[in-house]
């Protein structure tokens, strides 16, 4: 059957049509960008679907977005996504707003149990019964015209992504429902809170092995390359490379030569900022002890994956009782953080990361299980 496909190329046009979409209960919500050398995404198309048509909005020929902004806020139509990280930052760089509230499919798809991480091609075929064509995922999404393909493709998206909610969404309790929301106002929360260049050091490899004062070195190289990657627009590695980050603070190099030796480390970079990066160094390697950053926590010792086992299978005879995916429960991150605030002996304290019904449902559970692991000889 063909859809029915509809161009939104003018600001006049984007007014007229979002006031429609305020009328509904739900749009769902696409994006098609382009990020190939740069930090922020370029939008390269915006898809709305309503249940019925596909709307194909031409970010490169409008540049009034405040009528979209309106829709995403608006509290009373549900935004309908599907693994929508990357959709959020699109909009957020275009409108300068996000979508509340947010129903992510596929968390829905999680929440009922019908795998957990699914892609979109897989949820359409085991939801709708339709086998969607290969992705025009790498295609130039800023080139015009547009080909019939990435048009169809897009359009497709849209239009399924209205289906697939409108068959999900009874299937979900009232519970379950609000959970998938909390999740989503949670993705929405996590990408309104801009990150501190001077907290990025904390999550960089093998931190934890550096002495208090080459992390003072850490701090400033993953801070200044933050900044930097967002104001020259180009991806963190084209400003230093990942895997660069953790010798330049242990060696510390005081010249070019050195600084070329460092693993990883790209003739670019040397060349461009060489004597800033030298400098930064210098800097950095000589703050007073007082100003040093915290020691980063070692990560858990292998005697602590007897507790992770026991807490992770708490959590899958909670999801089970449930009914939902059992990755939905505990993540990772969430339970180390949990046993590293009192291992070995306690006490524990539940972290921030656990929020929510989680908390609720789980948090005492969790915490009467390290005292009873505990308790054993």
């Amino acid at each position: 059957m063909a859809i029915d496909i509809h161009w939104i190329r003018d600001n006049d046009s984007l007014v007229r049509h979002c006031a429609q979409w305020q009328q509904l209960p739900f749009v769902a919500l696409d994006t098609e960008f382009m990020r190939v050398d740069t930090f922020y995404p370029i939008a390269g198309l915006i898809q709305i679907g309503d249940g019925e048509r596909a709307y194909l909005i031409d970010p490169l020929t409008i540049d009034q977005w405040q009528p979209l902004a309106a829709l995403l806020e608006d509290p009373a139509v549900v935004k309908v996504v599907h693994a929508c990280s990357e959709d959020l930052e699109v909009l957020l760089r275009l409108t300068g707003s996000l979508p509340v509230p947010l129903f992510d499919t596929q968390l829905a798809a999680a929440y009922l149990n019908l795998g957990f991480s699914m892609g979109y091609s897989r949820l359409v075929q085991e939801v709708l019964g339709i086998e969607l064509p290969k992705g025009e995922t790498r295609s130039d999404w800023l080139q015009r015209p547009l080909s019939e393909t990435q048009v169809s493709y897009a359009a497709e998206d849209a239009v399924h992504l209205a289906e697939v909610y409108t068959r999900l969404r009874p299937q979900l309790s009232d519970d379950k429902y609000a959970w998938v929301l909390d999740d989503g106002a949670e993705l929405v929360a996590n990408l309104r809170r801009e990150v501190d260049p001077y907290e990025v050091y904390r999550e960089a490899k093998l931190a934890w092995k550096l002495s208090r004062a080459q992390l003072a070195v850490l701090r400033e190289l993953c801070a200044w390359r933050e900044r930097e990657a967002r104001a020259r627009d180009l991806p963190r590695n084209r400003i230093v490379r990942e895997h660069s980050l953790w010798p330049l603070a242990k060696s510390q190099p005081d010249n070019l030569v050195a600084l070329a030796r460092i693993e990883d480390m790209h003739p670019r970079t040397v060349r461009q900022d060489g004597e800033f990066l030298l400098e930064l160094i210098k800097r950095a390697g000589s703050v007073p002890a007082d100003q040093w950053p915290p020691a980063v926590p070692e990560p858990l010792p292998i005697e602590a994956s007897a507790l992770v086992k026991r807490l992770r299978a708490l959590g899958q005879a909670e999801a089970e009782r449930l009914g939902v995916a059992p990755e939905l429960m505990l993540r990772k991150k969430t339970l180390e953080a949990l046993i590293k605030s009192g291992f070995p002996d306690g006490p524990y304290q539940l972290p921030d990361s656990l929020r929510g019904w989680r908390r609720e449902l789980m948090g005492q559970a969790l915490l009467d299980c390290l005292v009873t692991a505990g308790e054993q000889p």
